[in-house]
């Protein structure tokens, strides 16, 4: 009897992106997938006769796992269009945050607004990244600052999923900033984040990992391993935003936590780019952020390719530094300004972004017993997924196999 499917996709170009390194290309490619399940992908010469409910006819399309995007603070309210008016004028990020503006100015706007406002003001930003084929998004919270304003944050992100099709990944940035109340008491505020904020998001079930921001003008590496120490105690995965301004020695420090991932990575360090390889954490870039702050000091890519630790893009997507919604750009941008290869953008999209979350069990390549989680292109090759600009060629996104 033929092994039944919900649906077949066949006559397709398929970047499996299954492996360590390379697309995973399968021409003359079949997908079956059985409730949201693949069953099968490959050549459909070695397929075995499927009873589809459905077939589908690519007529020769592309198609790749489902865009991941690893790193976004998707949910806020208002947006600092009047701060980058200032840094084309010439003040630096940290003049500005120093000046009350950056995060806390979104800090602001984000405990004023409701959890209904929070999803409302989303929702359009999910659904840029939507239309050009993600399928899983992380979303970070971080401008509350407060226990109820965090946990607010993290209840509108659960939301999303409620609203479209796609899967979220919440994390808890509690340690984002030092709110104006906690001014010159940076310690007092890691014990609200420590012994409260994480365990009540922890038993809320609202977050799947914790993230902090360890940075001159963010917290210490000492109060960032509390922070750590405190998400291993909750049963939480950790990463951070590292090296982005400075380099505090935080992506050596998550690697030893065992973070998913260091995320920015500007200034990072040969023995941070050790402590990654041997720790297996992934290497987030974030180039819509390097590009929107005019920054000059490059990731050290070559010393990662050579180490063998795992890269992602992301959009970075915030109201401050990289108001951005866009992987194809990002690829593009990882491209153009980091020197990555198309194999290793759409890996970064894909497979290590997976990586990055947690998640590769569950996404980020097409395998049998995976998430069918899919993005159908209309290119000639994969390359035009990472050399266009402003340009989308999505066909059809598939999330759980529909």
């Amino acid at each position: 009897m033929a092994p039944r499917c919900d649906t077949l996709w066949r006559n397709a170009r398929i970047a499996t992106m299954a492996g360590p390194s390379g697309l995973g290309i399968v021409d003359g490619g079949v997908i079956a997938a059985r409730d949201g399940v693949i069953l099968h992908a490959g050549p459909e010469a070695e397929a075995p006769a499927f009873d589809a409910a459905t077939s589908i006819d690519c007529e020769g399309r592309w198609i790749t796992p489902g865009l991941i995007d690893c790193h976004t603070h998707l949910v806020h309210a208002g947006n600092r269009a009047h701060e980058f008016e200032r840094r084309l004028q010439g003040a630096s990020y940290e003049e500005i945050a120093r000046a009350g503006g950056g995060i806390v100015s979104t800090m602001k706007a984000t405990r004023a607004a409701n959890e209904d406002d929070l999803v409302a003001s989303a929702l359009p930003r999910l659904d840029a990244l939507i239309a050009e084929g993600a399928t899983t998004v992380e979303v970070k919270s971080g401008y509350g600052l407060t226990t109820a304003d965090e946990i607010k944050m993290l209840g509108a992100a659960r939301r999303l999923e409620e609203k479209r099709r796609v899967r979220i990944s919440t994390t808890l940035l509690g340690a984002h900033a030092l709110p104006p109340e906690y001014t010159g008491d940076a310690e007092r505020y890691i014990d609200l984040v420590c012994r409260e904020m994480i365990p009540a998001v922890a038993e809320a079930g609202l977050a799947d990992a914790v993230d902090a921001f360890c940075e001159g003008i963010g917290f210490t590496a000492a109060q960032t391993q509390r922070v750590f120490d405190a998400a291993k105690a909750a049963g939480l995965p950790v990463k951070l935003h590292a090296e982005q301004l400075s380099n505090l020695n935080g992506a050596a420090l998550a690697a030893r936590a065992g973070a998913l991932s260091a995320d920015h990575l500007e200034y990072l360090n040969a023995a941070g780019v050790a402590a990654m390889a041997e720790a297996g954490t992934v290497a987030t870039l974030l180039p819509g952020a390097y590009y929107f702050m005019r920054e000059t000091q490059l990731p050290p890519i070559a010393e990662l390719r050579a180490a063998g630790v795992p890269i992602a893009l992301a959009t970075d997507c915030n109201p401050g530094t990289s108001p951005l919604t866009s992987l194809l750009l990002v690829m593009n941008m990882g491209a153009t300004l980091f020197r990555l290869t198309v194999d290793e953008c759409l890996a970064a999209v894909t497979r290590n972004a997976a990586r990055a979350l947690g998640l590769l069990g569950q996404t980020g390549t097409i395998e049998a017993g995976k998430s069918c989680d899919l993005a159908v292109w209309d290119i000639e090759r994969p390359a035009e997924l990472v050399y266009r600009i402003g340009f989308n060629p999505l066909h059809a996104r598939i999330w759980k196999g529909l």
